[in-house]
C-alpha cells in the first residue's frame, strides 16, 4: 500500500501534480488507486477527472470514496470514466445514520455475454439477486449475471433504509445538483469572506486550511484554531445552539449546505464564532 503525505508540513493539502507524480513513480506496482473525491479533514476537492485519466493512461483501475462528495458537488462519474465509486447517504444526502450506502460501477463492467455458457464466474461482487431470473432457482451452481446494475444485486434491500434515501432523493429531484452547487459556492464564498474579516478582529485565533478556490472545495471549510482554543470554542458554540464538527486537536469543520442553510445562517454563525473566540482567548 502506498500512502501520500503533503509536501508542506504547514499545509495538509495534496496538489493534483503531486498525485500525478506519485502515480507515475509507482505505476509499475499499482493495481488499484483509491482516493477521496473530497478529503474529509480539509474539504479539498480533488480533480477527479484529470486523476482518473492519468491512472488509465498507466492501465490502472481507480475508485473514488465519495462520502463527502455525493450531494455536495456535481459528480459526473460516467463522463469522467471512473471505474467505481462508493458513498454513504447520511451526510449531504440527509438520510440519517446507518442509512443505505451507494456504489457506482462503470457500465463496461456490467456487460454480460449470455451466450458464453461455459463461464462459471465473473470477477464481481455476486449475489443470487444478481443472477438471471430464468436460471436463478435452478441451482446449477453457475452464476449468470443480469446486464447492468441489476447484475450487482445481492439480496433483498431493507425497506426502512430505502425509505430514508427515497425521501431525501425526492427533495433533491425538485432541483438539480448544478443549481445546488452554484448556491453552495456562493454560500461558502460568503463564509470565507466573513471569516477573513473576522480574523482582523481576533488575529492569531485561527486559519483556514481548506483550498481558497471554489473549484478545489465543496461546501466545507475547515478552520484550524490556535492551540488550546478548541474545547472552549466548542463549549461556547454549543451553548449558543451552534453545532459544528471537531477534529482533534484543533480543527472545526463548517459546511453551509445549500439545500437548507441561508446566508443569514452563515452570518449568525460568524457572529457567534467571534464571541466564542474572544471568550475562549480570555479563559485560556
Amino acid at each position: 500500500m502506498i500512502m501520500m503525505e503533503p509536501v508542506d508540513s504547514q499545509s495538509p493539502l495534496l496538489s493534483t501534480d503531486q498525485i500525478l507524480r506519485a502515480i507515475d513513480q509507482h505505476s509499475s506496482e499499482l493495481a488499484l488507486i483509491l482516493l477521496p473525491g473530497i478529503q474529509f479533514y480539509t474539504g479539498q476537492y480533488f480533480d477527479m477527472q484529470r486523476i482518473t485519466v492519468h491512472a488509465h493512461s498507466h492501465g490502472i483501475l481507480i475508485g473514488w470514496d465519495c462520502a463527502h462528495a455525493v450531494g455536495n458537488i456535481d459528480l459526473q462519474l460516467h463522463e469522467w470514466d471512473v471505474d467505481f465509486a462508493a458513498w454513504c447517504t447520511y451526510k449531504y444526502l440527509n438520510s440519517g445514520p446507518g442509512a443505505m450506502a451507494g456504489i457506482f460501477v462503470n457500465e463496461r463492467f456490467g456487460k454480460v455475454d449470455m451466450e458464453n455458457t461455459t463461464q462459471k464466474f465473473w470477477p464481481r461482487l455476486s449475489g443470487w439477486w444478481g443472477d438471471d431470473k430464468s436460471s436463478r432457482f435452478q441451482m446449477t451452481n453457475q452464476f449468470f449475471p443480469r446486464p447492468g446494475a441489476a447484475g450487482f444485486q445481492l439480496s433483498n434491500p431493507s425497506a426502512l433504509d430505502l425509505s430514508a434515501v427515497v425521501a431525501s432523493l425526492q427533495i433533491f429531484n425538485e432541483t438539480s445538483m448544478k443549481d445546488l452547487r452554484q448556491r453552495s459556492i456562493r454560500l461558502t464564498n460568503y463564509l470565507e469572506q466573513l471569516l477573513d474579516h473576522l480574523r482582523q478582529k481576533v488575529p492569531g485565533s485561527y486559519e483556514i486550511i481548506t483550498p481558497r478556490t471554489s473549484q478545489e472545495r465543496g461546501a466545507q471549510i475547515s478552520i484550524r484554531l490556535a492551540p488550546g482554543l478548541l474545547d472552549h470554542v466548542l463549549e461556547i458554540l454549543e451553548g449558543e445552539g451552534v453545532i459544528v464538527d471537531e477534529r482533534k486537536p484543533d480543527v472545526i469543520r463548517v459546511a453551509p449546505t445549500p439545500l437548507y442553510n441561508t446566508f443569514v445562517d452563515v452570518w449568525q454563525f460568524c457572529k457567534v464564532l467571534e464571541g466564542a473566540l474572544i471568550k475562549a482567548a480570555e479563559a485560556k
